[in-house]
């Protein structure tokens, strides 16, 4: 099989991904009689949120951390115990399209981009069940860590910027390196069930395999895509997903998506990613520091 035909196949499912997942929600709220669109409040506020943060993943900074901030800020999530599955789920679909949009940008040998893809998709199968009866207190401890971990992996990547002299001529990993990345994966993809992002991890990693960054954008968006879809399955099945409103964030990060994807822009992409490391910080010593607080009777 060639890499084309391979690549189509990939797309293909990837669409599939996009009908099952839009499915699967709606099957699931029309069981429930569940309110999706909320309040035109709930909707708009949603909508922005969506936007925001799918504009600013396309862009490569990440949606995860700003989302839980922006979720914080807005008091969208009634229950910490939710954040996980409503930002898994709210952000399938728009991660699915940029999956879409990216897959074919840059060069990547189908070994590394397959056997990455499902390793994080099992890590994620696994993730969902592990995290399945967290409380609100143990969410938010484990995801402020994790974010916290996520900010000084962003601060190492802006500070050294590894790969940037590594060669473009190499488009996989192999040997030792795609078992560590396999591995890796697998780990990643149960952490992103926790609320953690992919893309600056992966990043990293594949710089100090000694691969330009530059072929980790098929890898991780593809990976992003399909555990959000794994992942996603549980969360609904289980509700634990702030359904109020999600069809706004849904929607809002499907424009978010293309917008950003399409429209050249002169926005400076660095200083946001300094602005997001402040805010990813703020957020997890935040949600930390509610974990440790007394439940008010």
């Amino acid at each position: 099989m060639t890499e084309n035909f391979l690549l189509h196949i990939i797309k293909i499912i990837v669409i599939i991904s996009i009908i099952f997942t839009a499915y699967t929600i709606f099957k699931h709220v029309y069981a429930k009689k569940i309110n999706i669109v909320g309040t035109p409040k709930k909707f708009i506020t949603a909508f922005l949120i969506g936007f925001i943060t799918d504009l600013l993943d396309t862009w490569g900074i990440g949606s995860f951390a700003t989302t839980t901030t922006l979720f914080k800020a807005t008091k969208f999530i009634k229950d910490d115990k939710f954040l996980p599955g409503t930002m898994t789920v709210a952000h399938a679909i728009p991660v699915l399209f940029e999956a879409l949009f990216f897959i074919t940008a840059v060069k990547v040998e189908m070994p590394t981009l397959i056997l990455m893809t499902s390793s994080a998709i099992l890590g994620a199968f696994i993730g969902t069940r592990v995290t399945k009866n967290w409380n609100a207190k143990l969410v938010q401890r484990t995801l402020g860590f994790l974010l916290l971990i996520a900010a000084i992996v962003m601060i190492i990547r802006m500070i050294f910027d590894p790969g940037t002299s590594n060669s473009m001529e190499v488009h996989g990993l192999h040997g030792a390196w795609l078992v560590a990345g396999i591995i890796f994966n697998f780990t990643l993809g149960i952490l992103m069930t926790m609320g953690l992002g992919n893309y600056a991890p992966e990043l990293v990693f594949f710089s100090l395999a000694g691969v330009n960054p530059l072929i980790a954008l098929p890898v991780m968006m593809l990976d992003a895509a399909m555990v959000m879809v794994t992942s996603s399955q549980e969360f609904i099945k289980r509700d634990r997903v702030e359904w109020s409103g999600l069809l706004g964030m849904i929607l809002g990060g499907i424009i978010g998506v293309f917008i950003a994807a399409k429209v050249l822009t002169g926005i400076d992409i660095e200083l946001l990613k300094k602005v997001t490391i402040v805010i990813v910080i703020y957020t997890g010593i935040s949600l930390i520091h509610s974990s440790f607080k007394k439940k008010i009777q």
